[in-house]
């Protein structure tokens, strides 16, 4: 059979080099085999065809002509010319190219709708081990197709049946922009996070970063904090649940899921979810408020999860690690029906691992469904579910406490160890629809509903409150449950319009949340836990059953906001970004332990965003831009009401793109100033207290992309002035705490391309974090570090194998700190090995 078929992909090719095109689209008198003779001078032998070996594939493109379109296929430079095979079948033009593989990771497939009149899709997709496969779907007959010749690259130009030679060319329509050999792994082009548009990251007045599939893949994380790792000016907070944004703590209000808010205080989070779910990750530097609503301003974390797709598509992986870590995952996705009007995908994982340094088990578990019904040409609507559970020692043995010098407890020395004291449990259940309906190629209604339904049926905690003597650890037991419950909807507009020679891309939308807290409850004991003596630990301690009522609440928050936004390019070289949004924020609180009403407390504002463009050229942009954000803060303290926070930031930087496009920096420099802030209670870690004003300016650089073929790199680089302004009770000046000054990473792996080898690949990473303060009073210091991971790993056809490595020389350092009796460790030695199949 496949001689037949490499048989019949050489006549097809010759026929279309020399002879006109394959009449395809006609629907009579004709049979699927029609092949015009060509002349004896062009011809080439199947041996010849054969002895070429394999030519991968670096780059498809569509762009649209007068007449249709024209599909480029670009190779490596030097390569055999590509032999197509093209035949109708029913409306669909399909070209089968053998002894050709794809040179960038494409594993899911790639799919292009309605790229032209008279044409619904193009689809990109590997067909066997040596040969890919490309399909062209007609509206209502099949595409002709003829090869232009003279050029290096495959080109066929497109024609459909029912575009005539007084179609308007449009511009360039890009299926898949990649190089030599997948730089669009490490490299992306466009994000929609900054302005819920599509947008070129040149063409984004402000600094954005996208953690793609492929560096997920190679550095095998395990959760979004780790992810983010190779992005400058972020650092992981506490519990793996808190992040720092250019010096500035942010909770779960800071991440979003597909663009939406459905997590609104530092509990509603499933704590070192797996990621297998996350196609890719976007990282918003600065405010975001204007988009969407109330936020920090540090930055947002935006986690794009994997869609259905129109072609079959499945995943088997298993994972497996020291501390026995084990981890088994599947990925199934394909078609519902015949014609693709519903699609769907399904995802599950379930993993479970000893905790570090005498920590308990923990365990996880995810399920992620969803469909997507093409109802129309012109309307979809996406539906999704996800469960997610953890449950186990959330801390692991990674806590610890400060001496008065500073230094940390040895390994080993579990405070917070006890596994009858110390458990957690969360669940949530995510779950809505986002409907697009395209009213013609200008204007855009999108609505969507999310919602988030999370529990704590469970905490148990032995909390260190003070170390006496640098020896003797004293407690607080605490157990506590939580029941919460939020709702997102939003409704927007997106038009495009001209006035004149300037273009708009205006964006109008409104947005509601419900953010219900039912119950807060939290137990604690009369008297103190027996102290742990961290000379001759002693965890064998009943849990306590003496419980007495310490504090619960109920709370409820309604978030209403309108936003206008407005994408303009005045040419080719000037461009602006402007917008507004005014949010309404109402809190209610019931404090139950002492059956208080506090005040309802209601707050609006308004959140401008402006940036300026200018590109010299295409390889440039420079840009500058002003922007605030609003949240009114659902931390508290019993019987005080918080201020909302708000931020003001001033942007300047340069974005460039090196080696023919294939590497992209991005060099910025900011001022953002912070009021009203709320930061941890020192003398309770579960309350908080707001501060003065606080300022953070620094200088960031990011550089992603490929330097040679199969050589990708991720560096980057922070410097971070981050300080008390004003405040009460801290004195001004004090640095913020787990803010280095100096921050930077690097992030590497090489695959080799051709030969007995191919296929096997090295990762290198390096991640060096700074000195910096240990809680906000400045009272102690943690060190700095320098920390290698590594990975080695094969791919070969459907078959991927890894070995990652996390902390490679298990140096011992903090990664975090609140204060003296709060001080987070960074994981020991960690080695992964990974195996899955694609078929």
């Amino acid at each position: 059979m496949k001689v037949l078929l490499r048989f019949l992909s050489i006549c097809g090719f010759l026929s279309l080099v020399l002879i006109s095109p394959i009449e395809a689209g006609e629907q009579g008198g004709r049979g699927d085999k029609e092949i015009r003779e060509i002349s004896e001078t062009k011809r080439l032998t199947a041996a010849d065809l054969i002895a070429q070996g394999m030519t991968r594939v670096t780059e498809v493109e569509v762009i649209q002509t007068e007449k249709g379109l024209e599909l480029v296929i670009k190779t490596v430079v030097g390569s055999e010319r590509l032999v197509p095979l093209i035949l109708p079948e029913g409306n669909d033009l399909v070209i089968d190219i053998l002894d050709a593989t794809l040179a960038f990771s494409i594993r899911n497939g790639v799919t292009e709708l309605n790229p032209a009149p008279g044409i619904s899709r193009i689809t990109v997709n590997k067909a066997e081990e040596n040969s890919i496969q490309v399909r062209i779907a007609g509206e209502n007959q099949t595409p002709s197709a003829e090869i232009v010749t003279g050029r290096d690259d495959l080109v066929l130009s497109i024609t459909p049946e029912s575009t005539t030679a007084e179609t308007e060319p449009e511009s360039e329509i890009e299926v898949i922009a990649t190089g030599e050999a997948e730089d669009d792994d490490y490299r992306v082009d466009n994000a929609n996070t900054a302005t819920k548009t599509d947008t070129p990251l040149r063409d984004i007045p402000q600094s954005i970063q996208v953690v793609p599939q492929q560096v997920l893949e190679d550095r095998n994380v395990r959760s979004v904090n780790e992810a983010v790792e190779t992005v400058s000016g972020v650092n992981e907070g506490a519990d793996g649940i808190f992040r720092i944004f250019r010096g500035f703590s942010t909770n779960e209000t800071s991440q979003l899921r597909n663009g939406y808010r459905i997590s609104g205080n530092s509990f509603l989070n499933v704590p070192q979810e797996p990621t297998v779910a996350i196609e890719r990750i976007e990282v918003l530097k600065g405010p975001g408020s204007v988009i969407f609503g109330a936020l920090d301003p540090g930055g947002v974390i935006n986690t794009i999860t994997k869609q259905p797709l129109s072609e079959p598509f499945y995943k088997l992986s298993f994972e497996a690690g020291n501390r026995i870590f084990l981890q088994p995952s599947v990925d199934l996705s394909g078609p519902l029906t015949a014609d693709d009007t519903a699609l769907y995908r399904f995802i599950a994982a379930y993993n479970t691992f000893d905790g570090y340094f005498n920590g308990g088990d923990k365990e996880n578990i995810l399920i992620a469904p969803s469909i997507r019904l093409n109802i129309g040409e012109q309307t979809n609507l996406d539906l999704f579910y996800e469960y997610s559970r953890y449950a186990g020692d959330l801390y692991g043995g990674l806590n610890t406490l400060a001496r008065s010098d500073g230094s940390l407890l040895p390994r080993g020395v579990n405070v917070w160890g006890n596994p009858d004291l110390t458990f957690d449990e969360r669940l949530s259940h995510k779950y809505g629809f986002a409907l697009e309906h395209d009213f013609n190629e200008n204007l855009q209604l999108r609505s969507s509903l999310n919602a988030n339904n999370y529990r704590i049926p469970g905490q148990r905690f032995a909390v260190p409150i003070e170390l006496v003597d640098d020896r003797f650890v004293e407690f607080l037991y605490l157990d506590r449950t939580d029941s919460t419950d939020i709702y997102f909807g939003q409704i927007d507009l997106l038009t495009k319009f001209n006035t004149g020679s300037v273009e708009h891309q205006l964006l109008f939308g409104f947005d509601y949340e419900n953010n219900s807290n039912d119950s807060f409850e939290a137990l604690t004991t009369p008297e103190p836990l027996p102290p742990l003596d961290v000379l001759n630990p002693e965890y064998d301690v009943a849990r306590p059953t003496d419980l007495v009522p310490d504090f619960a609440y109920e709370r409820q928050t309604d978030t209403y906001g309108v936003y206008l936004q407005d994408q303009i390019a005045f040419s080719e070289n000037w461009k602006l970004l402007i917008g507004g949004r005014y949010d309404w924020v109402s809190n209610e609180l019931e404090i139950l332990s002492n059956d208080t009403d506090e005040p309802v407390v209601t707050d609006g504002a308004f959140s401008p965003r402006v940036g300026l463009v200018y590109q010299p050229n295409d390889k440039v942009s420079l840009y500058a831009s002003y922007s605030r954000s609003f949240l009114q803060t659902t931390s508290f303290s019993p019987g005080e009401t918080f201020e909302p926070t708000r931020g003001t930031q001033y942007e300047v930087g340069v974005k460039t793109e090196w080696l023919d496009n294939k590497l992209s920096a991005t060099l910025a420099a900011y001022h953002l100033t912070k009021t009203n802030v709320t930061t941890t209670d020192p003398d309770n870690p579960f309350f908080s207290i707001q501060t003065g004003e606080q300022r953070s300016q620094g200088i960031e650089l990011d550089v992603t992309g490929e330097i040679t073929p199969g050589w990708n790199v991720i560096l980057a680089y922070a410097y971070t002035d981050a300080e008390v302004t004003e405040d009460n009770d801290t004195p001004v000046g004090n640095q913020l705490n787990n803010v280095p000054f100096n921050q930077a990473s690097l992030w590497t792996t090489y695959e080799i391309q051709q030969g007995s080898l191919e296929g096997l690949g090295f990762g290198l990473g390096l991640f060096y974090i700074g000195e910096r303060q240990g809680d906000l009073a400045n009272s102690f210091e943690l060190d700095d570090y320098l920390r290698t991971d590594a990975a080695l790993y094969y791919r070969r056809g459907s078959l991927n194998t890894a070995i990652n490595i996390r902390n490679l020389f298990d140096i011992d350092y903090a990664r975090f700190a609140d204060s003296p009796t709060y001080v987070q460790r960074g994981e020991p030695f960690t080695i992964k090995g990974s195996v899955s199949w694609e078929f």
